[in-house]
């Protein structure tokens, strides 16, 4: 899927899980599911790091650029090395090493853990990189036509405000993983959904994805997983425009009013 339909449905995922633990009697601070939905949306980009005409890729201008081609020569790079006979011949990295489980775990893992140890300032850094992303992903169109300077304004304006306000005693820097130290070690769990949401957008498209790896499905390791051929679309399609995307908009939106115990 294209950039916005992933964000869309990263988004839409945060908010979903926001309305289950209402439902399940632990409902989410008002401050966790918006910053956790804004996180899910960025992080559902993150997985394209691998491409570099990918909306990531220009997101945070030459860094970001020498980083996804680091990423992408990574990917290969793993790929070769544990392919099966069976798995295609490839020329690039893309849709493989970050496009999978152990990915998706090892970022929001990794998050988690730097928020832990590096406090206020690794804090921030996550909400900036991740609220760039979903700019780029949710607003992709005043994105594209502002310059990235302004975008990288808003991120990181936003990224303190809303750092403020989770700091303030019941508005979620300690929701759900309430010992003392375990402030925003949540930050990791949309941060792995929204990769994960990416990787099932990107298997219903007629490519798959191997988001199983390293687990063998047959004789292929890097099995790219999808639903029958006639149910999958191409990235950009009208199947992703016209149906996806206004289905992730109403689903999040019901999601974020069961959450917030609206309906």
């Amino acid at each position: 899927m294209m950039g916005p339909a992933h964000s869309l449905s990263g988004a839409a995922a945060w908010l979903g899980v926001g309305a289950a633990t209402a439902a399940a009697g632990r409902p989410m601070p008002w401050p966790v599911l918006v910053v956790g939905a804004l996180i899910c949306a960025g992080a559902a980009l993150a997985p394209d790091l691998d491409h570099k005409s990918a909306t990531i890729s220009r997101a945070f201008g030459p860094i970001s650029r020498g980083l996804c081609e680091i990423v992408d020569k990574l990917s290969y790079a793993v790929y070769k090395a544990t392919k099966t006979p069976a798995d295609a011949r490839r020329s690039g990295g893309h849709r493989t090493l970050t496009h999978t489980w152990v990915w998706a775990v090892l970022c929001g893992a990794g998050a988690s853990g730097l928020a832990i140890r590096g406090g206020r300032w690794a804090v921030l850094a996550i909400l900036f990189v991740h609220l760039v992303l979903a700019v780029e992903g949710l607003l992709w169109r005043a994105a594209r036509v502002s310059s990235d300077v302004l975008v990288w304004l808003l991120g990181a304006t936003s990224a303190w405000i809303l750092a403020g306000i989770l700091d303030q005693p019941g508005n979620g820097a300690g929701w759900l993983f309430t010992a003392p130290g375990q402030e925003y070690l949540w930050l990791g769990l949309p941060i792995v959904l929204g990769a994960l949401v990416h990787d099932i957008g990107d298997a219903l498209t007629v490519s798959g994805c191997p988001i199983l790896w390293p687990i063998p499905v047959g004789r292929k390791r890097w099995y790219p997983v999808g639903p029958p051929a006639v149910l999958r679309f191409r990235a950009g399609s009208w199947v992703e425009l016209k149906v996806l995307m206004p289905a992730f908009m109403i689903l999040g939106g019901v999601g974020g009013a069961a959450a917030l115990d609206v309906i």
